[in-house]
């Protein structure tokens, strides 16, 4: 105990005599450490919000859209002819034991007004379910019920950004009369805010009817029974490939579908679109460790190199230290000391740097950022060991000095 803790005052004594050097040779670490903690919380913070994005879409959703078809030779695309049918979907609430809940809907861009206020907007018609399968509830007032739906009442449930646009500050929108393409409607419901998707699309500029009450009063239909997409929730995380299998054989049988022949349907899972996601934000996070990581490699290099040079400076140390008795593995353990403090150091300056880096990204850039605690960890135990593996052989090379020959260098 005592041998070390000699050892590591002279240590400290020697990096002091040279501040200036010392903390340019740290430089490279400090570097290193700050760009792997900034990069892994810019990495981890991409992951969550793409995580929240896929959820605020709904739980364990699955979407059916009308895919494309041949008819008479001429391939038309998606969308292109409505393949999806209101028998479509309670066949799979009756047929698929994996999923929870259906709904489904009618959209159409139309002209909001109320009062001497406009809104352009997406309308769309749609089931008391749909608030059930996106996870989306309503602030103020309700959601409109299967007796609105099924007499055709002209009740809306409206989102954040309708209501900003159509009523001032402090006004309460439930209640309140609008127009949507010159029919009455009473506001019933204002839903929660949901923000962005992840393909840029704000989901609050939306407002929500009975599917009847749009098709019968609104928006209409081109062809009587059919809907422009479905949407299902699987009973849970874990049964949602079993539940997008389930319905792809269940709407491939009621089409009539042959084996070898494409679908007229798209089942697409979100789990699926959110792993994709994630898959290509670590590839980017990867590589960008790469890259911070050589900041790393360089400053160990350069750790090495000013060891070298205090090895030859410092040589006739070595020789008076070793006439007077000492050992050659103390001078190995004084060196190994020097360089994996100036290493430690660097990486605890260089995660201090990287914590505010990150914050600094998160607040100037308004990206989201996640610290992780075992990276700001391992950035300080993988800058030690940089210490260790560069400074080992400056420190065997100074253990191995004769010390006759060393006492005599000038």
């Amino acid at each position: 105990m005592k041998l070390l803790r000699m050892t590591l005052h002279a240590a400290f004594r020697a990096l002091r005599r040279n501040k200036m050097r010392s903390i340019l040779t740290m430089l490279g670490i400090i570097i290193g450490v700050a760009a792997v903690i900034a990069m892994v919380s810019v990495g981890q913070g991409a992951n969550v919000a793409v995580q929240k994005q896929i959820e605020s879409l709904g739980t364990n959703l699955l979407m059916v859209m009308p895919g494309a078809m041949t008819t008479g030779g001429v391939r038309s695309g998606w969308g292109g002819v409505s393949t999806l049918t209101l028998q479509d979907s309670a066949a799979i609430k009756r047929e698929c034991p994996s999923v929870s809940a259906v709904t489904y809907f009618r959209r159409q861009s139309v002209q909001v007004i109320y009062g001497n206020k406009n809104w352009s907007t997406t309308a769309q018609g749609t089931t008391p379910e749909f608030s059930q399968v996106r996870n989306w509830n309503t602030s103020a007032g309700s959601f409109f019920t299967a007796r609105d739906d099924s007499t055709a009442n002209r009740v809306v449930v409206i989102g954040q950004t309708v209501a900003t646009q159509l009523f001032g500050e402090g006004e309460d929108p439930v209640g309140a009369q609008i127009r949507i393409l010159e029919v009455p409607f009473t506001v019933i419901g204002v839903l929660e805010a949901k923000g962005q998707a992840g393909y840029g699309q704000d989901q609050d500029d939306v407002l929500l009817m009975p599917f009847n009450t749009a098709v019968r009063r609104v928006l209409g239909t081109k062809f009587v029974g059919t809907v422009d997409m479905i949407f299902a929730s699987a009973s849970s995380q874990d049964v949602v490939d079993q539940a997008e299998a389930e319905i792809t054989d269940l709407l491939r049988n009621r089409h009539r579908i042959a084996p070898k022949q494409d679908d007229d349907f798209t089942v697409r899972n979100l789990a699926d679109i959110a792993k994709a996601r994630e898959s290509a934000g670590q590839v980017m996070t990867t590589l960008l460790l790469s890259v911070a990581s050589i900041s790393l490699l360089v400053g160990g290099i350069g750790i090495m190199n000013i060891l070298l040079v205090s090895v030859t400076e410092r040589t006739r140390e070595i020789g008076i230290r070793m006439a007077i008795g000492a050992k050659s593995r103390h001078i190995l353990l004084q060196f190994l000391v020097e360089a994996i403090t100036l290493s430690t150091a660097g990486g605890i300056a260089g995660a201090v740097f990287g914590i505010a880096g990150a914050k600094a990204i998160s607040f100037f850039a308004d990206w989201p950022t996640l610290l992780s605690a075992p990276a700001v960890l391992g950035s300080i135990l993988f800058s030690g060991a940089v210490g260790v593996f560069f400074g080992f052989y400056p420190a065997h090379k100074a253990s191995r000095l004769d010390p006759i020959l060393a006492l005599r260098y000038e």
